[in-house]
């Protein structure tokens, strides 16, 4: 038995003293299961279980036998398994290549095209000093990089396009830049930029390049050119298995697995740089557990008036991409579904507290009479939220006009840290969670198909600071130019607007809005009171709309 076997047995006697002889054997037997269910998921040999991961697949074979141990049957698209793809940003084809007089020039090290440049081929003869039709242009950044250096709003490549679009509009077939100041311009390959392509190629020059090729700006060069920007994906996978009572309407139970792997998305919240391993313990291998107990609960339960869906999502911390999926390809008629719940983080509940909240209350009329009788059972005080819309999986069902519950035991410390780690788990706590929805389960097994009642949805919220919104729900998984609309929120600037779910949105007042971050960053522009206008896309046509914020 090694160190880690015998700390989690002392930590599960722990947890079971602090209860005494309230438990029963069978509550034993699964805070024992979830000790083991997290302690797996959130191990170090799974990497954080980032999507598209090879964590993730050891992660997803891990469900998937423990769906098959607990009863269900696989619900997938590939077995237990629905893959989906996930949008990764751009990235340089390798068929990507320079040569200036027969040399080939080495990529990053040497030269890079920026990931605006469109796909093209071209051979020329061109001088650095000429700047003529039908040829590439050579622009050195010295002069306007000095202008601006204490210049904080200065945008380098924002000046850049601007730069390419002129030389485009005099004839340029190219246009190569390069920076002989001795001011760092930090430019690089972004692969997170959505822009549009720009008509000409834009390469960067790297000063070993510059040195070598343009010392002699009278000298003409052979150059031979090729670019291609692809898109780059990866696969994620949500995990499906159903218990069919072989009745007319379904409960559908979702937690997702994916955690932040190294933190190469940017969501960690870990300042110091350092490449750590994030193992989620809390998040959300806790929910993920629980969603594997509560399986295992209804598959022996007497409760059959609804067939049970259990799907542990991946893909939501880069913006619920699983549970968007599913929704949009479900693998059972969502018009059967009577109504979701999400457990996400429901392994922290504190001992003192004991509080737990409740989101989506808002969303059928029924819930305020099925939660006055489960607040008889004394688990823990719950603090309910009526908006049916989260940073969490249930959003996507709330969006498809479906009654949804979000269970959370709160935000904590160690959230999104790599300190969010198994030991920290209240286990008795989480037993409870997982009682009180087998409770809420039983309540409502003869009330029907619940009718699903639209709420007043907050602000969305995002890490940007701004003081005002448009009121959209943006569609994280759009991997195009703009901001796609996953949904508007009533009376809010977009639906005056005239925004519809579907639209893109392109351009805020005068600002570009070619990808989410951009479009925060135009809001942070604008206050309360500010009028301006907002252009999107509907299919091919292009509309335009007042805001008044």
């Amino acid at each position: 038995m090694n160190l880690f076997m015998r700390l989690l047995i002392i930590l599960l006697f722990a947890s079971l003293s602090s209860v005494g002889q309230k438990l029963k054997k069978a509550d034993k037997v699964m805070i024992a299961n979830l000790q083991a269910h997290i302690a797996y998921l959130s191990d170090d040999k799974l990497e954080g279980r980032r999507a598209g991961t090879n964590g993730e697949k050891l992660a997803s074979e891990y469900i998937s036998n423990e769906f098959k141990k607990a009863g269900l049957e696989p619900k997938g698209e590939k077995g237990w398994l629905q893959p989906f793809e996930i949008y990764d940003g751009k990235q340089i084809n390798a068929s990507t290549l320079l040569f200036i007089n027969d040399q080939e020039l080495k990529l990053t090290e040497e030269y890079f095209p920026f990931v605006f440049c469109p796909d093209a081929s071209l051979t020329a003869a061109a001088s650095p000093a000429v700047k003529e039709q039908g040829v590439p242009w050579f622009n050195d950044l010295k002069d306007i990089i000095e202008e601006n250096k204490d210049n904080p709003h200065f945008d380098l490549t924002a000046a850049i396009k601007t730069i390419a679009g002129k030389a485009h509009e005099k004839g340029a077939t190219a246009l190569f830049v390069y920076n002989s100041s001795g001011i760092a311009d930090n430019l690089q390959f972004d692969a997170k930029d959505n822009s549009r392509p720009l008509v000409i190629p834009v390469i960067y020059l790297t000063q070993k390049a510059s040195k070598q090729y343009l010392t002699d700006e009278s000298a003409t060069l052979d150059i031979r050119l090729k670019t291609v920007i692809s898109d780059k994906k990866r696969t994620g996978n949500n995990v499906i298995g159903i218990i069919n009572n072989g009745a007319p309407t379904t409960i559908i139970f979702g937690a997702h697995y994916d955690h932040l792997g190294f933190g190469e998305d940017g969501n960690s919240m870990l300042r110091t740089g350092e490449r750590q391993i994030h193992n989620g313990a809390d998040d959300n291998a806790s929910g993920t557990a629980a969603l594997i107990e509560l399986a295992r609960l209804l598959k022996l339960s007497k409760n059959r008036n609804n067939n049970y869906v259990f799907i542990a999502f991946s893909g939501e911390e880069l913006g619920l991409f699983g549970s968007k999926y599913f929704t949009e390809h479900p693998t059972i008629n969502l018009q059967t579904v009577n109504y979701m719940v999400n457990m996400d983080m429901v392994g922290r509940l504190n001992d003192t507290s004991k509080t737990i909240t409740i989101g989506g209350y808002g969303t059928s009329p029924a819930w305020p009479a099925v939660f006055s009788a489960l607040s008889k059972q004394k688990y823990f005080t719950a603090k309910y939220d009526s908006s049916g819309v989260g940073p969490s999986d249930h959003t996507s069902f709330y969006l498809k006009n479906i009654p949804v519950l979000f269970f959370f035991t709160g935000l904590h410390s160690d959230y999104h840290k790599p300190t969010d780690d198994a030991d920290k788990i209240n286990y008795t706590g989480e037993l409870f969670v997982i009682k009180y929805i087998e409770s809420l389960v039983a309540l409502t097994n003869t009330k029907g198909k619940l009718a699903f009642q639209k709420t007043r949805e907050p602000a969305m919220s995002t890490a940007a600071r701004f003081n005002v919104t448009l009121g959209i729900m943006p569609d994280y998984t759009f991997a195009g130019s703009g901001v796609r609309v996953d949904g508007v929120s009533d009376g809010r600037p977009a639906q005056k607007a005239g925004i519809q779910t579907g639209d893109i949105i392109v351009q805020l007042g005068t600002y570009d809005t070619h990808n989410l971050e951009t479009y925060m960053q135009a809001l942070s522009k604008f206050h309360k009171g500010d009028k301006t206008t907002v252009k999107y896309k509907r299919g091919e046509e292009m509309k335009e709309g007042p805001v008044e914020f």
